[in-house]
């Protein structure tokens, strides 16, 4: 502590470590440290950037509690996972600070369980959390108990227990639950028994999708035209940054972090351009082939040409990229997918930009003959990428528009990649067996080591490792009306087939990916 005042907050919070951190002034005796001594000092610990610490209301760093987040499976894993796990514990908590009468958590007991269970799940005043929300975040605080009781820091595991159903039995009911890792012959008995129903699938028609973007994401008004107090200047950003989301079937994230190596653009085939997703940012690894529509890809030139590259020249000029601190630089144009380090105990090396994950992206420039510019393809008015949180704002924004218009609709990240495998399963079925019927040998045995079965073409698009994970969208097909069916796929969206076979190619990787680990 330094200065007049006491520091204080009210709860728990959530952090992360950053080897950016901003130094305090005047600096006291016992943080005069450099920020390469910083930086060094975290790269010899091995922890990450992003790694989750929490902090006491009174601003205290417990080394046992934070000790949890520094296991290497866990380091290893989705920065998103993380964050999920972070919260988790923190909301606890927070419940038994607030409501337990400050109770520190190596003194929780079973009732205080019963209690955070009632309040999360039953409580007029408290959140009532639906069954999978609440099954992922006991799951989450039960693995850390359990490495608690393994420190021997508390007594037993605060929460009720039972014996572990046998999987299979666990199918036959059509339930997945959360599995800690380091338990094997019980799980907390209070996980919920209304997981997994029909409400969790969402997805729109694809007139249902051009109206809730137009409207929500482009500021049209419900008749089609642009609304005179709309102040989007971003909107065709968002609009193409939606659309691909919606045509390539690609996580938010994944979308997110794409840098311009790996973006289609320019003059291109009639159908779709491929471009190769890295597993660093894919979720699980899943690196994989997606497939950009010329539409899409016809937007994404023009936002590159116009609104990206404004905001490039004016960070350019105002200095902000030699700000930057630890950049990751592409610095030779004949080798694009390799960068050099600039700091750090990884001083001059170069790495793949392919292993980078979305955190490191972030730091990544091209060396340009302008001048540095950032690696990463969506930009804000500051030229720096763009956040995930200013992309889930977006959809928020664009849900807000969209109800106070008089319109019922609402999408998300996820919604639109729903809506990408049950369209694309609908014209891949539609014309699979046709196509077939026309084609010689030759050409018939092309087409099947290209597209094979309609449903692994989606589950390799949407980097499923199994093939019933995508039935679901051949359950929400069989479950519309014939009529339906045929006016569900609109002219105007591009349909794989039409693609030269050439063009699309197989599904083997590119011959220059280096071996891939996990983000």
């Amino acid at each position: 502590m330094y200065g007049p005042r006491v520091l204080r907050q009210d709860a728990w919070s959530v952090h992360y470590s950053s080897r950016d951190l901003p130094q305090p002034e005047p600096q006291p005796w016992h943080l005069q440290l450099s920020s390469g001594e910083w930086e060094l000092w975290l790269d010899d610990l091995g922890i990450p950037d992003g790694t989750p610490y929490l902090l006491s209301p009174c601003f205290v760093y417990d080394t046992d509690l934070n000790s949890y987040f520094h296991r290497v499976n866990l380091m290893a894993g989705p920065l998103n996972s993380q964050l999920n796990r972070a919260s988790a514990l923190c909301r606890n908590l927070n419940f038994l600070h607030k409501s337990r009468g400050g109770k520190d958590w190596r003194d929780a007991t079973e009732e205080d369980h019963a209690a955070y269970h009632h309040w999360r799940r039953r409580d007029p005043g408290g959140p009532r959390v639906d069954g999978d929300t609440w099954s992922q975040e006991i799951s989450h605080i039960q693995q850390f108990y359990v490495f608690a009781k393994s420190k021997s820091w508390v007594p037993s595991v605060p929460i009720p227990q039972r014996p572990r159903r046998d999987s299979k039995d666990e199918e036959k009911k059509g339930r997945r639950r959360p599995v800690p890792d380091e338990v094997v012959d019980t799980v907390p008995a209070t996980y919920s028994h209304d997981q997994g129903g029909k409400e969790a699938f969402e997805w729109l028609p694809a007139p249902a999708y051009r109206r809730w973007r137009d409207v929500g994401v482009l500021g049209y008004d419900r008749e089609g035209l642009p609304r005179d107090n709309f102040r989007g200047r971003w909107a065709s950003r968002n609009g193409a940054f939606s659309d691909s989301l919606v045509r390539t079937g690609m996580r938010l994230e994944e979308q997110a972090s794409r840098i311009i190596l790996e973006v289609p653009r320019g003059p291109g085939p009639a159908g779709y351009s491929r471009f190769w997703l890295p597993g660093a940012i894919a979720k699980r690894n899943s690196g994989r082939w997606v497939y950009e529509p010329a539409s899409v890809r016809r937007d994404l030139t023009a936002y590159e040409a116009a609104d990206r590259r404004w905001v490039v020249e004016e960070a350019r000029d105002a200095g902000r990229y030699g700000q930057i601190r630890r950049p990751i630089v592409i610095d030779d144009p004949r080798t694009p997918h390799m960068a050099r380090y600039t700091s750090g105990i990884n001083r001059s090396e170069k790495v793949n930009v392919r292993l980078l994950n979305p955190r490191e992206r972030r730091r990544l420039l091209v060396d340009t003959e302008d001048g540095l510019e950032p690696a990463m393809f969506w930009l804000g008015e500051s030229g720096l990428p763009l956040s995930l949180s200013t992309w889930k704002d977006m959809f928020t924004d664009a849900n807000r528009r969209c109800e106070e218009a008089g319109l019922t609709l609402r999408a998300h990240a996820h919604l639109l990649r729903h809506t990408f495998a049950v369209i694309t399963l609908e014209q891949l079925q539609r014309g699979h067996i046709a196509d077939l019927a026309d084609m010689n040998q030759a050409q018939r045995l092309h087409y099947q080591r290209i597209f094979g079965d309609p449903m692994d073409w989606i589950r390799r698009r949407l980097g499923h490792t199994s093939q019933l994970s995508t039935l679901i969208y051949l359950h929400a097909l069989q479950e519309l009306e014939m009529e339906t069916r045929m006016a569900l796929v609109p002219d105007t969206w591009e349909d794989p087939r039409d693609t030269p076979l050439g063009s699309l190619g197989n599904e083997t990787p590119p011959q220059d990916l280096p071996r891939e680990v996990s983000a």
